[in-house]
């Protein structure tokens, strides 16, 4: 067998069992509890959604005031009629 393809072998071996050991290590570490890393990228990958859904948020809450109004005024209407 040729050396370099030798060589290439062994190193997708190697990484193959690196990666392998790397996951066995979260899981294990995801099983007995420890989920600081895991909190802290879920952190820092929502964060910039919170920011932009805040315009969103007001406009919802916007509309929601509208509509009551608008329901409101309704009522008055038909208890009028």
């Amino acid at each position: 067998m040729n050396e370099r393809a030798l060589i290439v072998l062994l190193v997708t071996v190697g990484l193959i069992l690196l990666v392998n050991a790397a996951m066995f290590a979260i899981a294990r570490g995801a099983a007995r509890g420890d989920h600081r890393w895991i909190n802290a990228i879920r952190d820092s990958l929502y964060k910039p959604l919170e920011k932009s859904n805040q315009p969103y948020h007001e406009l919802r809450q916007r509309m929601k005031e509208l509509s009551d109004r608008s329901s409101e005024t309704k009522k008055q209407t038909e208890d009028k009629q």
